[in-house]
């Protein structure tokens, strides 16, 4: 039986010997494309060329590529793990043609391949073509019928309409007709899988392959033009492929998943039944997301709470809220699978296995912290779960049967719990989920947040069909060009465009490093550039308005101010990663940056803060290399030749086989870098760090400045430090002025402290004789003197000890701004249905203008109005009546 790793290897060597060039999978996670979070299809690193940005270097390709389907059209998450086919992260295989062969080769070699390759059953294999479109004007692709009756009956080529067996890039953009070919997998096929295609829920009957003709562009008004080069691209699933070739009914049998599905077994010490059943679903979900989640944090996405990375952290805590509710594994897992999935992957995608410590400890981080988050989230559910009586308290202070979509949404969106883990304990305690209300909350914040990213695009005005697209901003800052196309847009109400150079001097942001600013000056008007861009490969220029003609010379001229200021910061970026590595170690890798005049951001890879000590070291050594006043020797070189020097190459960065090496001294720093940069590092003046901080697990970040900037900020805290001087009557030794100060200081607080303490005892006393007795409860309600808020709550508790069925509400006016603290002992708390923390949330605060919370015994609240807080009493008072 062929294992996964030799049909993997059959795909790529059988396109070489049809002329194709292999290249490497392009990174998970999709930068420099707004219009994409992650890599979903094997065309997406192509894209440019469909769009006829650039110029492929090779005809014809082929490829694996990671993609990740979690979001948008291609959302294939709720499936995962109940079905045995859907994934978050699969590899798709693919070959290319761009403006070469088209449909006759294209379906030649895919029967080729699967049937004499593979060894496919002929008899088992089905086709689909598209079969037209009326309203689109559009005909049955004949020719992919034609080419197909070559090799495969008649019968067995189905009619696809629009919706399977027309594919598009998008709104607008390249499209075409596809012809998709299905395996048939039943144990007892007879030719008779015609109505199983594309109709299958249960995955024996699946599509495997679907080959794309690209011959359209759909303009923003809908119409199709045809494309003059013709291009294919195609897609192969490689776990559906496996699956049917090692005769599995599902892709989780096959030799892809099985290695980590017994590496769970062990850990958790469960047998997988590969069943329908919580477990058997636990071990898939978590199976596939390990994958998912290890694979796009090698690639540089880190989890976090917006857009890629909140995707990410998404799907780590379903993972870990499988095993927690249905393996009952209570402690961290998914990181004891990295070093598995690592060496599994060595091969063909070694920038996991290179980077196994540091994924492990940023997954065990995020499980760990979503484990004390669920530990809350349940005790959340307690609070809305009345203990022992199968009842739910969700408004105000009467039991209901409904969690309402309201506290539903809350557990989901604060806690990170997904409906159907809050389904499954509503259900254990007997009661109900108000899911259509928890769907209307779910909307509503789709809702506001496609409203504030909407962007609205127009079609591009193309005015030079055939120009190139060209950057020449590492030589000038100022050229004669003209303009290619541009576009309008609308974003947030406001319009404005883009506009596309023949060439330019005008930076786009890539690599941390932001976009150019400058102007266009185009028949003596001049056109402000607000930022400079990459759409794909597409360097776009922003403008908020255009003259009525943009047709004709122009010069662009990019601000060299700005411009020199940010080539300091990036050389000095240069500079520091290599001084990290020498002072921390060589397991330091760049995670992120940010690169502008005023500063620069360096993200990396290290398990521990950063000392003071380390902090001077490295300063040290990086302005030891600006006075050496080095040459930054730029070459271009093939990739491999690059390496061998010892280049340094970013994981998550897609790389052609020509680059562009940065070097500043061979022995110190070289780098593949696309960025700008000074002539020699002398001319970085000085350079300073002015923070250090974690930003995930296993990252830190430093904030550094070079230059005029690293001089205004010695020069300010130079004056910070003059003025504090001042403030102590510049003393001869200040900081044992600043000490013996701080010393007396804490002397006079204790002092004051004991004062406060032996007269809130007077208070207590006072407040003691004022208890009046409602229905059985002591309340007492006052408002009080005090110093400072944190004295209500030791008041509170000193009050606690002398009282015992007691609703206690103490207020102040601390220096005009009201203090509330709220008191309840527990028996009362059940007895009477109150909650000192909805009390304060729903009735002080807004009274007073202000927020607070805390436990139901104890919760305090601060605000701006002090003018009512005899009302704050009254209120709670009635409570009791």
């Amino acid at each position: 039986m062929m294992t996964s790793s030799e049909i993997r290897q059959k795909f790529l060597d059988f396109f070489a010997s049809k002329r194709h060039v292999i290249v490497s999978s392009a990174p998970i996670v999709v930068k420099n494309d707004p219009t994409l979070m992650f890599t979903n299809a094997g065309m997406n690193q192509f894209k440019d060329y469909f769009l006829g940005n650039k110029l492929p270097p090779n005809k014809r390709v082929v490829d694996t590529q990671k993609c990740l389907r979690v979001s948008g059209k291609h959302n294939d998450l709720e499936e995962v793990g109940v079905d045995t086919y859907h994934h978050t992260m699969f590899e798709m295989l693919g070959n290319w043609s761009f403006g070469d062969y088209f449909k006759k080769e294209a379906i030649e070699w895919s029967w080729e391949l699967l049937t004499k390759v593979y060894g496919l059953d002929k008899n088992r294999l089905y086709v689909t073509i598209f079969e037209g479109d009326e309203k689109e004007g559009l005909p049955r692709d004949e020719e992919a019928y034609n080419e197909w009756k070559k090799w495969i009956p008649e019968d067995r080529i189905l009619m696809g309409n629009k919706k399977d067996n027309f594919w598009e890039m998008g709104d607008t953009g390249p499209c075409g007709p596809c012809t998709e070919i299905h395996f048939d997998s039943r144990p007892n096929a007879n030719n008779d899988g015609h109505s199983f295609v594309n109709n299958d829920e249960t995955g024996t009957v699946m599509e495997i392959w679907n080959n794309v003709f690209i011959q359209f562009n759909r303009s923003k008004n809908g119409t199709l033009e045809s494309l003059p080069d013709k291009h294919v691209d195609t897609g192969m699933g490689l776990e559906r492929l496996v699956k049917v070739i090692q005769g599995k009914t599902s892709n989780y049998d096959t030799d892809v998943f099985t290695g980590t599905i017994e590496e769970i077994s062990k850990k958790v010490n469960k047998v997988y039944k590969a069943g329908d059943d919580k477990e058997s679903i636990a071990f898939r979900v978590i199976a596939d997301h390990i994958r998912a989640i290890a694979f796009t944090i090698a690639d540089g996405q880190l989890p976090s709470n917006t857009g890629a990375g909140y995707v990410i952290r998404r799907i780590l805590r379903r993972a870990v809220r499988y095993y927690y509710s249905y393996l009952d594994y209570k402690q961290p897992l998914l990181h004891q699978l990295i070093p598995l999935l690592g060496k599994q992957f060595e091969n063909v995608f070694p920038e996991l296995y290179k980077q196994v410590d540091f994924v492990s400890k940023v997954v065990k981080e995020e499980e760990d912290s979503f484990l004390r988050t669920l530990d809350k989230g349940l005790k959340k559910m307690d609070t809305i779960v009345e203990p022992g009586t199968g009842e739910l308290v969700v408004t105000g202070y009467a039991p209901t049967v409904t969690i309402s979509g309201k506290d539903a949404f809350e557990l989901y969106d604060t806690y990170g719990f997904p409906i159907d883990l809050i389904r499954l304990i509503a259900s254990e305690n007997k009661i109900t989920v108000d899911e259509e209300g928890f769907e209307k909350e779910m909307q509503q914040q789709k809702q506001r947040s496609r409203a504030a990213t909407a962007v609205d695009t127009e079609d591009w005005i193309i005015l030079d069909d055939y120009a190139r697209n060209e950057f020449i901003g590492y030589d000038e800052l100022e050229s004669q060009t003209k303009v290619v196309k541009y576009r309008k847009v609308k974003a947030k109400g406001k319009e404005a465009y883009q506009i596309v150079l023949e060439v330019t001097p005008f930076y786009a942001e890539s690599g941390g490093q932001v976009g150019d600013t400058g102007e266009l000056i185009i028949n003596n008007e001049k056109l402000k550039i607000t930022d400079t861009k990459k759409d794909n490969d597409l360097i776009i220029h922003f403008t908020d308005s255009i003259p009525s003609d943009l047709s004709g010379e122009l010069i662009a001229k990019v601000d060299a101010i700005k411009r020199q200021h940010t080539e300091l910061h990036h050389s000095a970026t240069h500079l520091v990663h290599a001084a990290l590595r020498k002072v921390l170690g060589t397991h330091v890798a760049q995670k992120g940056s940010l690169v502008n005049e005023e500063h620069l951001r360096f993200d990396f890879s290290h398990f521990a803060k950063v000392t003071d000590e380390e902090i001077a070291v490295i300063e040290t050594l990086v302005n030891k290399k600006i006075r050496e006043n080095i040459p930054v020797v730029i070459k271009e070189m093939p990739k491999d030749e690059a390496m061998k020097l010892g280049a340094m190459a970013l994981f998550g960065e897609k790389y052609g086989d020509v680059v562009r090496v940065v070097i500043i001294d061979p022995t110190y720093s070289v780098e593949l870098c696309g960025g700008t940069h000074v002539g020699s590092t002398g001319e970085l003046g000085l350079f300073k760090i002015t923070h250090e901080t974690a930003v995930a697990a296993g990252v830190r970040r430093i904030e550094a400045v070079c230059g005029v900037s690293a001089e205004e900020y010695i020069n300010n805290k130079l004056n910070e430090l003059n003025s504090i001087k001042e403030q102590f009557k510049n003393p001869k030794y200040l900081l044992k002025t600043i000490e013996s100060n701080l010393a007396e200081h804490a002397l006079l607080k204790k002092q004051l402290e004991n004062i406060e303490n032996r007269m809130l005892v007077g208070v207590r006393n006072e407040l003691l004789q004022k208890d009046e007795i409602i229905h059985g409860i002591s309340f007492i309600g006052d408002i009080v003197e005090v110093s400072n808020p944190e004295a209500l709550k030791k008041l509170c508790f000193d009050l606690k000890n002398n009282l015992n069925n007691y609703v206690v509400v103490l207020c102040a006016n601390i220096g005009g701004k009201p203090f509330v603290a709220v008191s309840i002992d527990e028996k009362t708390v059940v007895a009477k249905n109150l909650d000192a923390g909805k009390i304060i949330k729903e009735i002080v605060a807004p009274i007073i203008k202000g927020g607070g919370g805390g436990q139901k015994t104890l919760a305090t609240a601060g605000g701006q109005d002090a003018s009512n807080l005899q009302k704050v009493i009254d209120t709670i008072k009635n409570l009791l009546k």
